[in-house]
Formats: structure tokens, C-alpha cells, sequence
């Protein structure tokens, strides 16, 4: 459930006597006062902007992620609604629990019937998805990972003695020899969660309990009890992403995953295409199709607040799964510590002086930008609803009546990995996608666009131009190692930087589906003298 209520100060000495001549003594004192602030914060920025992310976070293989959710199902709308997305997209995950709990909107009950029962109208439609896509579990399969979680609120109903069926999944998921981790989505409270982790840490030794926390990485809807502020004081090194929250929801309206379909409820994603998140489009494109639409409730407050904790892991070759901060289906996050946190995490806000933050700034609908941690989701919206809408189609149609995605490949390599090349400033980088094709036969268009806030931690961000964005082949041409700071030439540029060009294909089917490539570009300075 969602939440009802919801690097050192280089001035040059040109400057200093240019600016004193010319505004005299007391503009020459706000300089140095300017001067002084400046030396002063420019630690608090460098350490911001060279923050490093933990290495065990990086470079993933790519394999079927490890799901699993925990989700206060029943309380209110939102979750069914979740649930039935998740499984439209069960063939792109290994799920090891479909774990019921509670939250601080359903605190002493839990509905692992509801999830049962959704599973039982996956089954009748699982031969038709099977007709267009590899890879679905059996209902069995699903139905046998259904657990019952803490059936009380919070830390307080949390014990050795209070072990639930859910936390003992947690834990054999963390213990199977997989090298994959272990995604924890948390759709309500965490104190299943943090039952499994007294649990480890009571029975066994301090590099054991390492380990275990080693494989497993949380995505959190918010905070919706006390359990999940506990667990990250307690076991700093577990990776993480929130943003910190009262369980009361009385934050909702600032959190990233507001941006799946906050429009109407939360009035916070201006610039969004609200028709795509309305009962009427969900009518029309989800409930009408099949016994699992049938399923589909009625939003009461918003749609689906609980899966962009998921969003993120679909293989649609955005790959944000790898980095929290390369952003994609399920939002973006920066790695810092939040006030009241003891450590950092993966979460909201970030430097606005060198301008490395959770915030993208996209063009809206009515064709103006906006910059919001909500529209590091909604800026996707048309695609990821579109894809929904192709899912649910495939569940009363055959291959030859449905549509499927574009497969991308760019300069010779295929699949849906990030690509990783090295670039020079001023020598252009050619992007060739021109292979690329459409497994209905069907006309592509190309859009490939510099995702200018993306990768920023414990690194440069930096500056390209791009031609070619609707063609198959761009040219990618770096301009510098480091963009603009907020004020220019204060913090020095050192080391490499990053860019990364998103390249989306979308076909002219209905509904038009988007497939996604990432290219990863090293930027160096320029050798040439």
C-alpha cells in the first residue's frame, strides 16, 4: 500500500581586481563574504559530489532478477493493482515470496487469499501469454511462493520467538546458492523484513550476517511502519532505497513513486500526461480484457502506488536495476545521507550547487519543462502504460494478433545490456542502430536523447550534442568533461565524467511498444594539442 493520506575555490586574481575596481569597497566586502561562504561549503559539496556508491552495487550480470514483495494487500485498492501488473511480468523475474503483512493502514490483519485468488486468474490465462512470450511460471509455482508475513504492526510484534512463514522465506531466498541478490520489494511495513534480519543476526557469527545482508536489495514504497528506520540504523551496509518518511503518508506527496500516477490525488506531477493513469484508460485498456482485467479494482485514491518499487527490474534495456542512479521505469535516485539517516542511502535530493540531484527536467505535455523527482517516473508513462496495455492484450490473443516490443541492436552488439564506450572531448562517437527490427514486421521510429541526469554519483557528469535524434544513427560529440555548476569555474573538473544517450525505439503497433538501449560514454578530456 502506498499511503493513503497520503573540489577547492578557483577564482582567478583577474577577477578579483576587475571586480573591485569596478563596484568599489562595499560591493568588493559582499565578494569576499561571497568568497568566504564559498570556502566554507565547497567541502560539504566535494564530499557530496564524490560520494561513492558501494561496489557490491555495481556491475551486475545479466540474469533474471530475484523478486520479492511484501505487500499489505487488501487494505485498499492499490496493491490488487500492483499485483496484477507484477503478474503480466512474472516471466521477467524468479519470484522466491509473495510475502502478506501489514502497514500502518492495515495493522492487525493480513490477505494472503487476495494474492491466491489472483494467482488462480493468472492460471487461466497463462497458455494464451505463453503464446507470445517464454518464460511464465506455473500458478503452482507462484501460488507455493504465497506466504503469510507478521500479522501485527511494527517493530513491537517483532521477536525471536515471533518468527513468521514469511521472514523464514526471506532468509532461505538470502541463504540459496544464487550469486544473483535478492530484490525486496516493500509495498507495506518492513517488520517481516526485520524479523528475518533478528533472526540472522542472532544465529550466526558477524561476517555470516554480512554476507546475508550482502545479497539483498530493498526497494521501499516509503516508510509505512517504524521497522524500516530501525533496519537501517541497525544494519547500515544493507542497500537501500527510500525516501525516509513518518509512517503517518503525510510525506507521500514528496516521494519519487508518486510520479507512476500522483496527477489528481497528490498534485504534484505537472507536466504529466494525466489521461494515462484515469479509470476511463484503464477501462478501456485493462479491465476489459480477460479474467485477469476482470480483477483489475478501481483505484481510490491512485493507480498502482506500489509498483514502481518493480518498475525497474523489467528488462527493457534501461538496466536501472544496476544503478539506482541511471534512472528508468521505476524513477531516479541519488547516494546520500538524508537528515535523520545515519548513513547514506539510495534516496531523494542531492547537491543543488553542482547540480547532481534526484530531479530530471522533462518536457511536459503541454510542451514545457519541468524538473520534479516525480518525473523521473512519469516521464516514461506512455511507454510503460502502453506496455501494460500489450501484456494484458496478450492474455486473450495470439502471437499473430498482439504486438511485441523492438529488438535494439547498436553498432553490432545485441541483447538488452548497456553499452560502454570510451569518449574524447570533441571527437564525435557514431551510433549506428540501424539493425535494429521488429519481431511484427512492423515500422520503427528512433529517439535518442542525452540523459543528462543520470550516473552523477562519485563521478562528472558531462556536457555532449547529439544529431541524428530521430534517425538510426547518431553522433554523440562530447564538449566537455564536466558540465556547469551552478556558478561557473568554482569547482575545479578532475578525472573523467559520463554521459549517458538513451536510444528508444518504438514501433507503430497498437499500442506502440518501446524498447530501450543505454550507451554509456567515458568521457575524457581532449588529447590534442
Amino acid at each position: 500500500m502506498a499511503g493513503v493520506n497520503t573540489k577547492k575555490l578557483r577564482r582567478s586574481s583577474s577577477w578579483t581586481t576587475t571586480h573591485f575596481q569596478s563596484t568599489g569597497r562595499n560591493r568588493w566586502s559582499v565578494g569576499c563574504k561571497l568568497g568566504l561562504f564559498l570556502i566554507l561549503m565547497l567541502p560539504l559539496t566535494n564530499a557530496l559530489h564524490g560520494q561513492r556508491r558501494p561496489s557490491s552495487q555495481m556491475n551486475q550480470p545479466d540474469v533474471r532478477p530475484r523478486v520479492i514483495i511484501i505487500s499489505d494487500i487488501g487494505n485498499e485498492p492499490d496493491d490488487q493493482m500492483s499485483f496484477v501488473r507484477l503478474l503480466l511480468y512474472s516471466n521477467e523475474f524468479d519470484i522466491e515470496g509473495l510475502i502478506a503483512t501489514t502497514s500502518t493502514w492495515q495493522k492487525s490483519s493480513v490477505h494472503p487469499e487476495t494474492m491466491r485468488a489472483l494467482i488462480q486468474a493468472y492460471a487461466t490465462v497463462r497458455p494464451n501469454l505463453l503464446l507470445n512470450a517464454k518464460g511464465w511460471p506455473t500458478a503452482d509455482e507462484l501460488a507455493a511462493h504465497v506466504f503469510v508475513g507478521q500479522s501485527a504492526y511494527g517493530l513491537a510484534a517483532t521477536g525471536l520467538d515471533k518468527m513468521s512463514d514469511g521472514a523464514k522465506a526471506i532468509i532461505r531466498a538470502g541463504d540459496r546458492d544464487d550469486a544473483r541478490p535478492v530484490w525486496i520489494c516493500l509495498w507495506g511495513g518492513a517488520n517481516t523484513l526485520a524479523e528475518a534480519l533478528i533472526e540472522v543476526r542472532a544465529t550466526r557469527s558477524p561476517s555470516d550476517l554480512a554476507k546475508f545482508i550482502a545479497k539483498l536489495r530493498v526497494s521501499s514504497i516509503s516508510d509505512q511502519d517504524d521497522a524500516g528506520p530501525w533496519i537501517r540504523r541497525t544494519f547500515p551496509d544493507l542497500f537501500y532505497i527510500v525516501q525516509p518518511s513518518a509512517p503517518d503518508g503525510g510525506s507521500s506527496y514528496y516521494a519519487t513513486w508518486t510520479g507512476i500516477s500522483g496527477d489528481v490525488y497528490y498534485r504534484n506531477c505537472m507536466g504529466a500526461d494525466t489521461s494515462l493513469v484515469t479509470n476511463r484508460w484503464l477501462d478501456a485498456n485493462i479491465r476489459s480484457k480477460g479474467p485477469l482485467g476482470k480483477l483489475y479494482p478501481r483505484f481510490a485514491f491512485i493507480m498502482e502506488g506500489d509498483t514502481p518499487s518493480f518498475l525497474g527490474l523489467i528488462d527493457n534495456g534501461l538496466n536501472s536495476s544496476r544503478s539506482p542512479d541511471w534512472g528508468g521505469w521505476g524513477g531516479r535516485y541519488v547516494y546520500r545521507q538524508p537528515y535523520g539517516e545515519t548513513h547514506p542511502i539510495w534516496t531523494q535530493g542531492g547537491d543543488l550547487f553542482s547540480r547532481v540531484t534526484s530531479q530530471d527536467s522533462v518536457v511536459g505535455v503541454d510542451g514545457r519543462t519541468y524538473t520534479s523527482d516525480q518525473a523521473t517516473i512519469w516521464r516514461w508513462r506512455e511507454a510503460f502504460q502502453n506496455d501494460f496495455a500489450a501484456r494484458m492484450d496478450w492474455t486473450i490473443k495470439d502471437y499473430a494478433h498482439s504486438n511485441h516490443n523492438p529488438v535494439i541492436e547498436i553498432n553490432g552488439a545485441d541483447g538488452t545490456a548497456p553499452i560502454v564506450m570510451e569518449a574524447e572531448v570533441g571527437k564525435p562517437v557514431r551510433l549506428d542502430a540501424s539493425k535494429s527490427h521488429d519481431p511484427d514486421g512492423q515500422s520503427l521510429q528512433y529517439s535518442w536523447f542525452h540523459y543528462a541526469e543520470a550516473g552523477g554519483t562519485g563521478t562528472n557528469l558531462s556536457s555532449v550534442t547529439l544529431t541524428g535524434n530521430h534517425r538510426s544513427v547518431a553522433i554523440v560529440t562530447p564538449t566537455a568533461v564536466c558540465h556547469q555548476p551552478w556558478m561557473p569555474n568554482v569547482i575545479p573538473c578532475s578525472g573523467p565524467g559520463v554521459a549517458h544517450i538513451i536510444l528508444a525505439v518504438t514501433d507503430n503497433g497498437s499500442p506502440p511498444l518501446t524498447s530501450y538501449r543505454r550507451v554509456i560514454l567515458h568521457v575524457h578530456a581532449s588529447t590534442s594539442r
